[in-house]
């Protein structure tokens, strides 16, 4: 017997204050040039990397790029402090980071181009407790922005204070001033917003009255940052890249512990390599679970479904609605 699928409209309200998780497919809804298989292949498939680069990958059994630039990026200051002159190494850093750069200005789509989407999430996200974007892109952000300029009351914060993240997180769930209603924001793989400085402060980076995605950029190639965020690997390096950040391990550790029981989640595809997201939110006690499904994947409910009970528990109420139904992410 087929599995079920709703619109939407006809469950949503039993979701209203729980939490929601966006995979990839949420951005591919938004902008083709998101369906992309990652960063590294990008590189890889425009001839990006040279013979050097790729053996850094190879040398350190990855393919997350933000690891390879922060390692060969720590290894250039060391130098540089220390007054060793070690051209090959700086090389390998401009190089690094600008293939980066480039793969994220090939992939990552300009505001205008998705703007007219914005305030379709925005109404979307508003009725969640709490968000949870596992891309690293910019569309969580951008309807965040967007709803600085809307009088209804809501405000969607991300615990960052002055570009700080403030790790005494859930009293921002509390609504303040004017607030009737809050939505707080995690980045459990980092965000491009996100970024390191050269003494492993973590920050959040602002627009500074320029394109977002141009200042980020911009502060990479300056040389003042690198990026905070995992895009690559297996469930196990992922883990690795998570602990050795404070913020990206408080939000492991605690938030995805600590959702509320109903959750959605919509365009995540539950690779292998990321259920060490699911398992964690299994900590949370999660009651009931709405998943998007796109053009009627029967497959895709059963093989969810199974591994829904195999690591949420067998009594966890799964409902299955289309990704394209009315109301939902970006649709009206």
């Amino acid at each position: 017997m087929p599995t079920k699928i709703f619109q939407w409209s006809d469950i949503k309200d039993e979701f209203n204050g729980g939490a929601i998780l966006l995979g990839n497919g949420a951005s591919i809804a938004i902008d083709d040039s998101f369906a992309y298989g990652s960063l590294k292949e990008h590189a890889t498939d425009n001839g990006l990397l040279t013979d050097d680069i790729q053996s850094l990958f190879d040398f350190f059994h990855t393919d997350d790029f933000e690891l390879i630039l922060r390692i060969v990026w720590q290894a250039t200051n060391v130098n540089k402090s220390l007054k060793i002159e070690d051209e090959k190494t700086e090389q390998a850093y401009l190089h690094v980071r600008d293939c980066l750069i480039a793969a994220v200005r090939d992939i990552h789509s300009e505001y205008e181009h998705v703007s007219e989407s914005i305030p379709n999430i925005y109404n979307c996200l508003k009725s969640f407790n709490t968000v949870i974007p596992l891309n690293y892109d910019l569309i969580v952000y951008w309807a965040m922005m967007y709803g600085l300029d809307i009088q209804d009351r809501h405000a969607f914060k991300d615990c960052f204070l002055q570009s700080e993240f403030d790790d005494d997180w859930s009293r921002f769930r509390d609504p303040i001033g004017g607030e009737q209603s809050c939505t707080l924001v995690f980045y459990p793989h980092g965000s491009l917003v996100l970024a390191r400085d050269k003494i492993e402060n973590e920050r959040k980076i602002t627009s500074g009255g320029i394109s977002l995605l141009d200042q980020i950029l911009n502060k990479w190639e300056a040389g003042s940052y690198v990026p905070l965020f995992v895009s690559e690997g297996t469930s196990q390096q992922k883990i690795k890249s998570i602990q050795g950040s404070y913020y990206l391990n408080t939000v492991y550790r605690e938030v995805l512990a600590n959702l509320p029981s109903e959750l959605v989640v919509y365009g995540w595809g539950f690779g292998e390599h990321d259920l060490h997201i699911l398992r964690r939110i299994a900590k949370s006690g999660i009651e009931k679970v709405a998943l998007s499904v796109f053009g009627n994947d029967q497959g895709y409910c059963t093989r969810v479904a199974q591994l829904i009970a195999d690591e949420l528990g067998e009594k966890v109420d799964v409902r299955f609605f289309d990704s394209e139904s009315d109301g939902c992410w970006c649709y009206p």
